[in-house]
């Protein structure tokens, strides 16, 4: 295989791993939601009274938790501070790998800030 066939193929694989990923999220999503409906319209079929209680614990994956802008911020900064090591790493005489791995760790950053002051926010206004 040459060069340019493999300058093809990254970009390719990339961009297919992303959408796959994607796909298995939304439809494992799509499935689990799907199985609720059939379970509550099975329910109804056989006459069983379904409780207000029932119904909320049912649909209690779609609450999101109280921490979850926290966790996330934490990971996006995780993720960024692994951009940065991985930059501070690389053995490059000249630094510009470094500085543009640096720059690019930028933005994985600023959505943990932004997670973060989201949480901070949600926590200061009565629910």
């Amino acid at each position: 295989m040459n060069e340019a066939t493999l300058a093809l193929l990254v970009p390719f694989g990339v961009f297919l791993l992303i959408g796959v990923s994607l796909w298995l999220v939304l439809n494992f999503r799509a499935k689990r939601n799907l199985e609720i409906q059939n379970t509550l319209r099975l329910a109804l079929e056989k006459g069983v009274e379904l409780t207000p209680d029932l119904i909320e614990h049912l649909g209690a994956n779609n609450k999101p938790h109280p921490l979850k802008d926290l966790r996330r911020g934490i990971v996006w900064i995780a993720v960024a501070a692994g951009i940065a090591a991985f930059g501070v790493f690389v053995p490059d005489p000249s630094n510009h790998a470094m500085f543009a791995l640096l720059a690019i760790a930028t933005l994985p950053f600023a959505i943990g800030l932004g997670y973060l002051a989201m949480h901070l926010f949600s926590r200061q206004q009565p629910a």
